[in-house]
């Protein structure tokens, strides 16, 4: 009961008039970022967080918060009319949404996607509104030892559960750590890793190095591919809406099941991109008819609509409660949490209620104007893809460096974002993650301060990360996972000779 009275404070904060418009404001900046390809979600936020300095920390979070709702939304609206995916979570969609538009099917396929990702979004944050104090409570039991090991466990769950190459993944969170590293050393005064530079005595700033890899380096990859908008067009009337959305509750088991594994993806770093993925592959194993999937299945929409949605907002769950992001944009957000003074973790329940109930209230609120915005406006959000991108990219550059620069009024600032976009566009040509990076130097003061706390109380004695139950698990678990690329290689070449001699 007292988690639905705080959320009750919440709703009377977010219903302000002020915040009501800026979470209108957000989802349709949100869904305009999620319909033009080379932005996205965390590249939004990223780039728009300095204009939040001048706002409240309830105000700001809901204006970003909404951004990436709408961005959530309008990743579909290109998948199904243009077949370009404007997310990379919205690729499992374009595999049924395309053809169900090449069949005249375009307004039912967005219909079915807008609903499919409400309802995977109101699934995630039901879960949060009940998961997250418990988290929060149980979590200020920990001391430096049990925080340390929980980022541990974070940073080595890119390893264990990426998709990609573990040695990519590394080399990526070892370049965070060190960038997290430079500047002065917070528990010795020490300067570290300047060489002699005064431009690198206060760091290099989590937020210039965001809008350079998202904003900078996707830009660059998007005007090297070239695009071309030729696709269908759709307009959502009210009858195409309610004969959808009494087909679509015949599907209430393909939700569930799509929401779980969505919110479980999101919880750990996995990410809303498998989540979609595995949610498809799932739905079409378990169809009666799988090879018709590809071909128009309303389930081949709603299967990775729902689990993305629940996957991106269950991974602000991990980033509340404890102050670790489980996704990109969360390690946005968390910066930008930082930036205004505010220390994500299980104290900000007891100290800043208002400020979190606040933010919960506003994943309810924005879901529903954001499905309620994008059923309405399908055809104007679509239309913004006639504008050539030779004009769109340059507005965004400059908008990366206006941003840099607003973060210090540094103008050197504006050279960082150019070389980490040069960076982001490497990374991306040579498939390095970005995600490990970003969390890296989110994280990295923070670990760092946590294990050195951990050996001054231990005077050096690592067996302080098995000092009990609890951080035991964790530290083990997060070992596991850190070796389980080595650890599969090995059986991989084990289980043959096994075979061999059983044989």
């Amino acid at each position: 009961m007292h988690e639905i009275a705080a959320l009750m404070g919440g709703f009377a904060t977010v219903l302000e008039p002020t915040n009501l418009l800026l979470m209108v404001i957000g989802i349709v900046l949100g869904v305009i970022i999620g319909v033009l390809p080379g932005l996205g979600g965390a590249n939004g936020v990223a780039i728009l967080i300095p204009l939040t300095f001048a706002m409240s920390p309830t105000s700001a979070i809901i204006l970003l918060s909404c951004i990436y709702w709408g961005a959530l939304f309008g990743g579909a609206i290109t998948s199904i009319l243009f077949n370009i995916p404007g997310e990379p979570w919205s690729v499992a969609t374009t595999f049924d949404g395309y053809p169900m538009a090449q069949q005249g099917r375009a307004a039912q396929a967005l219909t079915a996607a807008f609903t499919s990702s409400f309802v995977g979004a109101l699934f995630a944050v039901i879960l949060i509104t009940f998961l997250a104090p418990f988290i929060a409570r149980f979590a200020l039991q920990f001391g430096p030892a049990e925080m340390f090991a929980v980022m541990f466990l974070a940073f080595c769950s890119f390893v264990g559960l990426g998709r990609g190459s573990p040695f990519k993944t590394i080399t990526s969170m070892m370049l965070g750590f060190w960038l997290a590293a430079i500047g002065l050393d917070g528990m010795t005064g020490q300067l570290r890793l300047t060489f002699g530079s005064t431009e690198l005595l206060r760091g290099i700033d989590f937020l210039v190095v965001v809008i350079g890899l998202f904003g900078i380096g996707e830009i660059l990859i998007t005007i090297e591919e070239g695009l071309a908008f030729k696709g269908n067009h759709a307009k959502i009337g009210l009858r195409v809406v309610l004969d959808t959305w009494r087909e679509l509750s015949q599907h209430w088991a393909l939700y569930l099941r799509s929401a779980v594994i969505g919110c479980w993806m999101g919880i750990s770093p996995a990410g809303a991109t498998p989540a979609s993925f595995m949610s498809y592959g799932i739905a079409k194993r378990m169809a009666k008819d799988p090879k018709s999937f590809g071909k128009g299945r309303i389930e081949g929409v709603i299967a990775p609509e729902t689990a993305a949605h629940a996957a991106g907002t269950a991974a602000l769950l991990p980033m509340i409660t404890l102050g670790i992001p489980g996704s990109p944009t969360a390690a946005v957000l968390l910066g930008g949490l930082l930036i205004w003074g505010l220390q994500p973790g299980p104290l900000m329940f007891v100290e800043q209620p208002d400020f979190v109930w606040g933010l919960i209230a506003s994943m309810y609120l924005g879901n529903i104007v954001g499905l309620i915005i994008v059923l309405a406006a399908v055809p104007w959000f679509a239309a913004i893809l006639r504008i050539p991108f030779s004009i769109i990219a340059p507005v965004i550059l400059v908008l990366c460096a206006i941003g840099a620069y607003t973060v210090h009024n540094a103008p050197f600032d504006i050279w960082y974002v150019m070389i980490f976009g040069i960076i982001g566009y490497v990374f991306k040509k040579l498939d390095y993650p970005m995600a490990p990076m970003v969390l890296a130097i989110v994280l990295g003061d923070r670990a760092e301060a946590s294990f050195r706390r951990s050996m001054l109380i231990s005077q050096g004695d690592l067996s302080i990360f098995w000092s009990n139950t609890l951080v035991a698990s964790i530290t083990t678990v997060a070992l596991l996972l850190l070796f389980w690329p080595a650890i599969s290689l090995a059986w991989e070449r084990i289980q043959p000779r096994l075979r061999y001699r059983t044989a």
